[in-house]
């Protein structure tokens, strides 16, 4: 039985004076004094003047396994610690109720958390529990940092964790005192929280709710495990939920600006996630308050790289067109033209993605398309050209922006130069590959662009733009690279770079006339009208066997047409 407090003493002096007062409701009032006692922390057995005052005893069996147990250690600790003898002991150790055995229990699987890289067997995981709830403090401080270290190591399944039970105490040492235990217990959830099936048991155990009351905590240890956690969570679109509806999102938003570096790039990755669903958009950017939009483009200035590349992450995920007018409007490119230049690729490639984004809405376009953007495109494509994310994000960029009234900027930039050296750096396997030849294919429809393409063509490149297009087998990188090619052919220059290759571009002109696909059929009639003018393209064309196959496209098209004109008929009769 504990002391009685100041508050329960004053509580039965106002009841003693109550009674000399009034003599009716008596019974009532005695109910309402004892119920405000017995809830008050002085009488819990748990409290720390209570543990000083209560000495279990110890048993015979306890000192028994305690005095085993220690012989065991001095026998050589390296023998056998996670062998069936120990195991005993230490469950013996642990479901005691005297905290010095326990803290023997704690000890010991802290030293082999920090001296043993083995898996630990599950059977190790049932004294676990008692020492998790045990209610001394040293306790519940060693036997969470083994828990912590067990599991970074990788040494125990996290999973199994779960499903033995120990999630329930882990989740109850959130809401400890101590700083200690409440940084490893979010550190136990952080990384438990990597398993999908975790997160939904941290969910249904109601465990977001003091991870995010421990995400203001002022120690930054506390802090960092914390948002970490919730990191984590964010994956779960179910957890999302949750925590919008628990207020996570002015938190975290405001977490953006803390002087920790660790704690913004965990609240920045968490607001990337919950800003992929759609959905959140509305709550995160409410109209009137543009505070997280704002805060994440300064955070593009981050000295630190996993920030400023998180940050355009975000930006990215929350791109919405109805955004993106107000992102531009913040000043946004002059940042994201110094990232383009950064020496981490990750945030080259995050704010590259970012700005390919921006350059999809038509209003943005003509902004985009300044002159330090353009140049800024063309030294990256020079730069890092076998970067095949950085090539393909940069080609939709330039293809994006060529629709603008500024495309003779483009034109005039390395941008062209640096898209057909990528073709020759770039594997045909790669997506990237595609965007850059329908991008060249794009501007060569521009007649200043063809003049600055033919002007940077040489051996190489013709050779691999020839091969490209008889690879049919890459359908888009061949159609685009042929296009490439009919757009050239009427300049001196390239015609004496393809006579070298006129048996290559015969084989791909006699596949693009039997394609199935008309467009196809189309570029090769085109380009076999364009190289005929030239005398040694029409003689060699007059040896093969050309001339056949399009007669057998020209039979089709009549076929074609026939057939078209009897269902018009049938039509209108």
């Amino acid at each position: 039985m504990g002391q009685l407090c100041g508050r329960c003493m004053q509580l039965l002096q106002d009841f003693a004076a109550f009674v000399q007062r009034m003599s009716s409701e008596l019974v009532h009032s005695i109910k309402e004094c004892l119920t405000l006692i017995s809830k008050c922390s002085c009488l819990k057995q748990n409290s720390s003047k209570v543990r000083q005052l209560y000495k279990p005893i110890l048993q015979p069996h306890e000192r028994v396994t305690a005095q085993e147990f220690l012989q065991h250690i001095e026998a050589g600790f390296e023998i056998s610690p996670l062998g069936k003898d120990p195991l005993e002991a230490l469950r013996t150790l642990a479901f005691s109720e005297n905290p010095g055995l326990q803290q023997s229990a704690a000890l010991y699987y802290l030293h082999m958390s920090q001296h043993m890289n083995i898996p630990l067997p599950v059977e190790h995981l049932e004294p676990f529990y008692a020492l998790l709830r045990s209610a001394d403090l040293e306790v519940q401080q060693m036997s969470s940092l083994s828990l912590v270290n067990f599991l970074l190591e990788g040494n125990i399944d996290k999973e199994l964790v779960v499903q033995m039970g120990l999630l329930e105490p882990i989740l109850d040492l959130l809401e400890s005192e101590d700083p200690t235990v409440q940084c490893n217990s979010c550190a136990c959830i952080m990384t438990l929280a990597v398993s999908e099936s975790n997160r939904e048991a941290i969910g249904a155990a109601q465990g977001v709710t003091p991870l995010l009351s421990l995400a203001n905590s002022y120690d930054p240890r506390v802090q960092q495990n914390a948002v970490g956690a919730i990191l984590n969570l964010t994956q779960s679109e179910k957890i999302q939920q949750v925590l919008c509806k628990e207020g996570a999102l002015p938190v975290l938003a405001l977490l953006l600006e803390s002087p920790d570096s660790e704690v913004q790039y965990y609240s920045c990755a968490a607001l990337s996630n919950m800003a992929a669903n759609a959905q959140h958009h509305e709550a995160m950017l409410r109209p009137g308050n543009r505070f997280l939009l704002r805060t994440l483009i300064s955070l593009l200035s981050s000295s630190v790289d996993k920030i400023s590349s998180q940050a355009c992450v975000c930006l990215r995920n929350l791109a919405t067109s109805d955004i993106q007018a107000d992102m531009v409007a913040e000043d946004v490119l002059p940042k994201l033209r110094s990232l383009l230049a950064s020496r981490s690729e990750d945030v080259r490639r995050a704010s590259i993605a970012l700005l390919w984004i921006l350059s999809q809405h038509t209003h943005n376009q003509d902004t985009l398309a300044c002159a330090e953007l353009i140049q800024s495109l063309g030294v990256l494509l020079s730069v890092h050209k076998a970067d095949p994310v950085i090539v393909g994000h940069a080609a939709c960029i330039i293809k994006n922006l060529s629709l603008s009234k500024n495309r003779q900027r483009i034109i005039e930039s390395p941008c062209v130069e640096g898209l057909l050296q990528t073709v020759l750096s770039t594997d045909i396997q790669e997506d990237s590959l595609h965007y850059v030849t329908s991008c060249l294919a794009e501007l060569a429809k521009q007649e200043g662009a063809t003049l600055r393409m033919v002007q940077r063509m040489d051996e190489p490149l013709t050779k691999c733009l020839v091969r490209l297009a008889g690879q049919l087998e890459h359908t888009e990188a061949s159609f685009q690279a042929a296009s490439i090619i009919q757009h050239m052919t009427g300049h001196e220059k390239m015609m004496l770079l393809l006579k070298r290759h006129i048996r290559e571009i015969q084989a791909y002109l006699k596949n693009f006339l039997a394609h199935r696909e008309i467009r196809f059929q189309q570029l090769g009639i085109s380009t076999f009208c364009r190289l005929r003018e030239d005398p040694e393209f029409s003689l060699a064309f007059r040896k093969s066997q050309m001339a056949k196959l399009l007669e057998q496209v020209r039979q089709q098209t009549e076929e074609t047409q026939e057939l078209l004109r009897a269902a018009i008929c049938h039509e209108d009769s």
